[in-house]
């Protein structure tokens, strides 16, 4: 479709104002990605001629994303929280640094200032009739020497695939604890093998994941922070071996390679 030159130079004088750029005050990085962002978006609308019903079915699904507080979700869905972690590799690989353990995403569900154990804790409250699971480590600098002290905040979901604070039925800091490392690094916890787990199946995300032709769900997984004093913070998680969606996953990647 050939673009009006009188069309683009209207269009071009409304992003200005849309985007602040022709305003005093305000933030400037804000006006400059806000007109970006209008800018493809206008570009995308034109492109595939998006109609006044698609257009406004788009911003309604949004009213219902905030409504579920599903934007989180559906930011890792659809891997833009997974190309923050792509992007800041890619950084610390071209100033020469050595990443060590690979850093994930850290996902929605995180609660801080679950209890604190030295060395050794058990996670789970004991209600659920599940396999008990055994977690251990070490925390190493770059070169393998031990690092006390760090803090090993970890938390998983339960056998139904839910976390609690967000799963009512569970107790306070279920499946949710931090250790700290002894003068070797190690660390270690009791809990129970987790669930893998979807979307909410009625939600915004699953719907927009359904019409792309894609599942949303997740392999039994368990989230790791560790921190300690003169350290970079790493956000990592491990899944677990076996899972029907791991597999799943490494088939689709390699049939794109």
């Amino acid at each position: 479709m050939s673009v009006n030159p009188v069309h683009q130079t209207e269009l071009e004088s409304l992003l200005a104002i849309s985007s602040g750029l022709n305003s005093t005050g305000g933030n400037d990085r804000l006006k400059n990605i806000m007109h970006q962002l209008l800018s493809d978006l206008c570009k995308t609308i034109r492109q595939f001629d998006v109609t006044d019903e698609e257009f406004w079915v788009a911003v309604n699904y949004l009213n219902e994303l905030g409504g579920r507080q599903e934007a989180a979700l559906l930011a890792a869905g659809l891997g833009l929280e997974h190309y923050l972690d792509m992007r800041a590799d890619e950084k610390e690989a071209a100033s020469g640094h050595d990443v060590g353990t690979p850093r994930t995403i850290e996902g929605p569900l995180y609660v801080a200032n679950a209890p604190l154990s030295e060395g050794f804790a058990r996670m789970d409250d004991g209600k659920e009739q599940a396999e008990t699971m055994w977690l251990q480590g070490q925390v190493t600098d770059l070169h393998g020497k031990p690092v006390a002290g760090a803090i090993v905040d970890i938390w998983h979901a339960n056998t139904l695939g839910g976390y609690s604070f967000f799963d009512q039925s569970q107790s306070e800091y279920n499946l949710r604890r931090r250790v700290r490392t002894g003068d070797d690094g190690r660390y270690a916890v009791r809990s129970i093998v987790p669930c893998g787990y979807g979307c909410p199946p009625d939600g915004p995300t699953q719907k927009l994941l359904t019409a792309m032709g894609r599942h949303g769900n997740r392999p039994a997984h368990v989230h790791f922070f560790v921190s300690a004093p003169g350290y970079k913070h790493l956000t990592t998680q491990i899944n677990l071996n076996g899972d029907e969606y791991l597999w799943m996953t490494l088939r689709s990647r390699r049939g794109r390679s």
